[in-house]
């Protein structure tokens, strides 16, 4: 069992910046790959980015390339996103997730954060 707690999320200015955490308890995330999803209002969850166990492979949805980065710290069992120039379309639940695939898909995930809201204004 692995439970993720999410954090950093808020509200920002369009432009802005920030930085989402996903600490992990219950077991190594060194184990998982994971990835990161989010939800707007009234819409499906999607596929934001993920990152190998080793950190060295990483893929991005085409909306995010280019602004998001994501990382990772096994050593402190926590990933992270980078967020850049944000945009309001960025507003949204934003979760992590673990995965034994490094995968796209949200049925390639296992375990999920509760979520942490990200808020961009124009």
């Amino acid at each position: 069992q692995v439970q993720l707690v999410e954090s950093g999320g808020g509200l920002v200015q369009a432009g802005g910046s920030l930085r989402l955490s996903c600490a992990a308890s219950g077991r190594a995330l060194s184990a998982y790959g994971m990835g990161w999803f989010r939800r707007a209002a009234g819409k499906e969850r999607e596929f934001v980015g993920a990152i190998s166990r080793s950190g060295l492979t990483k893929n991005y949805a085409d909306s995010v390339k280019g602004r998001f980065t994501i990382s990772r710290d096994n050593a402190k069992n926590t990933v992270y996103l980078q967020m850049n120039s944000l945009k309001p379309e960025d507003t949204a639940v934003y979760y992590c997730a673990t995965s034994l695939v490094h995968g796209t898909a949200v049925q390639d995930y296992d375990y999920w954060g509760q979520g942490t809201q990200v808020t961009v204004s124009s």
